[in-house]
C-alpha cells in the first residue's frame, strides 16, 4: 500500500509557480514515505523535500540552519559541484558559516537564477531571532530583504524551457508565529503549509512498511498480519511517524513480536514494559475486594458493586469495547455522586490501595482550585509567551511520571467550564498535550471524578433547595441525583457531550442511615483507642453507657455523613479525652477507663479511672 503525498507537499507543488516563499510549520521533525528504488521509505524532511522536487527538475538544496550554516543537499559531487559555481560558495566540512547579510545576498541571487532550478531550506528558521517581535538590527534587516526578496521574485523559465516555477525559500518553523508577524501579514507572496499529524490512512501505510521488522511477522498468516496492522495503526493515534519507527526499534530491542503490539505501544506511551492491569494477583485482590472495600466504606453496597464492575472491566481491558478503537482511552472512568462525607473520597483511596497496594499513590486535584478559566494554566500547562509556560500542567506533568494510576478529580462541578472542555479530549482519546508540546497518555489510568451534584438544586426563584433528603431509598436519591446532574451538564453548561462521554459510570451514593452511622462510630473509636496504644502504651475502654451517650451527641445531625461524624467526635471526645490524659499522671498504669461524660458551660469532659 502507498501512502498518500502528504497535503502540504501536493500544496507546494500547486503553488510554485506562484509563491516564491513557504512558511512550514508543525511536525516538521516529522518522517514522511516516500517512493524510494520502486519502494516506499520513511525519510526525513529535506529528503522528502528533495525528492519532490526533484520530480519538478530542481538540481539541488541549500539548506541553510543557524548553527551550522549553508550547506548542498543531496552531498554529492555533481550538486556540490554545480552549487559551488553558481553561488561561488566556500564549503569546509560540507559546510560554509555566513552571515545574516551574505544569506539575504544569496536569497535574492537563487530567486534570479535561471541556469539550474534550486531552492533555499532555512531549517532552525525559529531560532535565527531571538525574540520576533524584537529584532535586532541584523536581524530586522535580513526580515526585510527577505520580505522584499519575496515580493520581487519571479517565476523563471530555465535555459532549457519549462513550465515557469520560482526558486522557492522554504523556512521551517516550530510554529509560524516564530517569524515577526508583519513578514507574513497580507502577503500574497509568501503561503503557509501545516505539516499535520499523519492520518489514518498514512500510520497504515506506515504499520505496513514497518511490519517486517517485527519478531514473527515472516511467519505469520494473512489473519495475524491483518490484525497487527489494525493494531498499530490504531494504537498510533496521534503519533507522528517518527514514532512509529520508535516503537518499531522498541519491540526489537525488548523482542515483543507482532503478537506484542500493544505493549510495544503502551511502552512508547509510558515508558513501562510491565502492566500492572494484566497481573494475576490483581485479579485476584479484586475477586475478594468486596468485603476489603466495605470494610472501609460503610452503607454503600449499590455504590461499592457498580464500583467493582467498572473496575472488573478495566482489568479486563473492556473499556469502551463497544467502540470501533477505544484502546487509547482510561481504563476506567468514574463519576461518584452523593452527599458529602459518605465515603466517595475515601473509596477513590480504597480502590489505590487496591490496585496498588498504597492508598497515598493516587493523585488528587481539589477542582474548586480551578474555578478561574486563567487557572487551566496552572492544571493544563500555559501556552508559549505566558507565565509557567516552562513548568508544563500539574495534571499532564503528574500522569507522565505515574503513569499507572488512579486520577482524583474532587468536586468536578467547581472547575470552569472551559477547562472541563480539556476532560473531553482526555475522555474520548485518552491523552493531554500541555502548552510545551509535551503528551501525557491517560490510557493506563483510572479517572475518579467526585461531585455534590444534585443534592441541592435551584427552584424556579433561583434558590438552593435540598433535591433529596435523609431516609429517602436508594432508588429515589439515584433517580433524583442522576436527572440533576444531566440537567446539569445539559442545559447549565450546555456541554451534553461532556456527559455524554462520562456514559452510564455515574456512581450514586445515599445517605448514612443511623444503623451505619453507629458502624461509622465504632470503627472511628477503635482508631482511638488503638493511637492511644501506641502513643501512651496504655489500653483504652468505656462503658455501653459513656458509648452510646457520645454516640448520640455525634450523630444527632447525620446530613455531613460520616466526615461530620468524626468531626463530631473530636470535639465531644478527643479533645476532651486529650485534656483529660494530659492532667493525669499515667506512669505506671495501663489501663484508662472512661467512666462518665459530662457538660456544662458547652464544654464538655471525661471522668477516667486508671489501672
Amino acid at each position: 500500500m502507498n501512502a498518500p503525498t502528504p497535503r502540504w507537499l501536493q500544496d507546494l507543488h500547486r503553488l510554485l509557480p506562484i509563491r516564491s516563499h513557504y512558511v512550514i510549520s508543525g511536525s516538521i521533525r516529522d518522517s514522511f514515505l516516500m517512493p524510494l528504488n520502486q519502494g516506499m521509505a520513511l525519510v526525513p524532511l529535506a529528503r522528502a523535500l528533495w525528492e519532490s522536487l526533484k520530480a519538478r527538475d530542481y538540481r539541488f538544496l541549500l539548506i541553510y540552519d543557524p548553527s551550522d550554516g549553508l550547506r548542498v543537499y543531496p552531498d554529492e559531487p555533481v550538486q556540490r559541484e554545480l552549487a559551488s559555481r553558481l553561488f561561488d560558495l566556500k564549503l569546509a566540512d560540507g559546510c560554509q558559516i555566513i552571515s545574516l547579510e551574505s544569506l539575504s545576498k544569496l536569497m535574492k541571487k537563487l530567486s534570479g537564477e535561471r541556469e539550474a532550478r534550486c531552492a533555499l531550506v532555512l531549517d532552525f528558521a525559529s531560532r535565527i531571532s531571538r525574540q520576533a517581535e524584537q529584532l535586532g538590527e541584523a536581524e530586522h534587516r535580513f526580515f526585510v530583504a527577505a520580505e522584499k526578496n519575496s515580493l520581487s521574485a519571479a517565476p523563471l523559465v530555465p535555459k532549457d524551457g519549462g513550465v515557469p516555477l520560482f526558486n522557492p525559500v522554504l523556512w521551517l518553523l516550530n510554529r509560524a508565529q516564530d517569524l515577526p508577524s508583519w513578514f507574513t501579514l497580507d502577503s500574497e507572496r509568501v503561503a503557509s503549509l501545516l505539516i499535520a499529524k499523519p492520518d489514518f490512512e498514512t500510520r497504515q501505510a506506515a504499520a505496513q512498511q514497518l511490519a517486517p521488522l517485527f519478531a514473527g511477522y515472516a511467519e505469520a498468516g494473512n489473519d495475524a498480519r491483518a490484525q497487527f496492522i489494525k493494531s498499530f495503526t490504531e494504537g498510533s493515534e496521534g503519533m507522528s511517524l517518527t514514532a512509529l519507527s520508535d516503537i518499531t526499534e522498541l519491540a526489537d530491542r525488548q523482542q515483543l513480536g507482532i503478537s506484542m503490539i500493544d505493549d510495544a505501544v503502551r511502552c512508547y506511551k509510558v515508558g513501562a514494559l510491565d502492566n500492572p492491569w494484566r497481573k494475576d494477583y490483581l485479579r485476584e485482590k479484586i475477586r475478594d475486594a468486596h468485603h476489603f472495600i466495605e470494610d472501609r466504606v460503610k452503607g454503600q453496597h449499590p455504590a461499592v458493586v457498580k464500583t467493582l464492575d467498572i473496575l472488573k472491566r478495566s482489568v479486563m481491558g473492556l473499556t469502551g469495547a463497544q467502540a470501533r478503537s477505544g484502546g487509547s482511552r482510561p481504563r476506567g472512568v468514574l463519576f461518584f455522586a452523593g452527599p458529602t462525607g459518605v465515603g466517595k473520597t475515601e473509596l477513590a483511596k480504597t480502590l489505590t490501595q487496591l490496585i496498588f497496594g498504597d492508598e497515598r499513590a493516587y493523585l488528587r486535584f481539589d477542582m474548586s482550585e480551578f474555578a478561574e478559566e486563567h487557572s487551566g494554566a496552572r492544571l493544563l500547562g500555559a501556552p508559549p509567551g505566558y507565565v509557567g509556560f516552562d513548568a508544563g500542567g500539574e495534571l499532564t506533568n503528574a500522569v507522565r511520571e505515574k503513569p499507572f494510576s488512579v486520577v482524583l478529580f474532587d468536586e468536578i462541578e467547581k472547575a470552569h467550564p472551559r477547562i472541563l472542555d480539556k476532560f473531553l479530549q482526555i475522555l474520548e482519546d485518552g491523552r493531554l498535550t500541555d502548552g510545551r508540546g509535551d503528551t501525557a497518555y491517560f490510557s493506563e489510568t483510572i479517572l475518579v471524578f467526585t461531585s455534590n451534584l444534585g443534592i441541592y438544586v435551584e427552584d424556579q426563584h433561583g434558590q438552593r433547595i435540598q433535591n433529596v433528603q435523609p431516609g429517602d431509598s436508594y432508588d429515589t436519591v439515584e433517580l433524583k441525583v442522576r436527572e440533576a446532574i444531566g440537567n446539569y451538564f445539559k442545559f447549565k453548561l450546555s456541554r451534553p457531550e461532556l456527559l455524554n462521554r462520562i456514559g452510564d459510570n455515574i456512581v450514586v451514593f445515599n445517605f448514612i442511615s443511623l444503623e451505619v452511622a453507629a458502624k461509622i462510630f465504632d470503627s472511628m473509636l477503635r482508631n482511638v483507642a488503638r493511637r492511644v496504644q501506641e502513643e501512651l502504651q496504655v489500653s483504652l475502654s468505656m462503658p455501653a453507657s459513656v458509648r452510646d451517650d457520645l454516640f448520640a451527641r455525634c450523630t444527632k445531625d447525620l446530613s455531613n455523613g460520616g466526615r461530620g461524624i468524626g468531626n463530631q467526635l473530636e470535639s465531644c471526645f478527643i479533645n476532651p479525652l486529650s485534656r483529660a490524659l494530659f492532667e493525669h499522671d499515667l506512669e505506671g498504669k495501663q489501663r484508662v477507663i472512661i467512666s462518665a461524660v459530662s457538660e456544662s458551660d458547652k464544654v464538655i469532659s471525661l471522668s477516667l479511672q486508671t489501672a
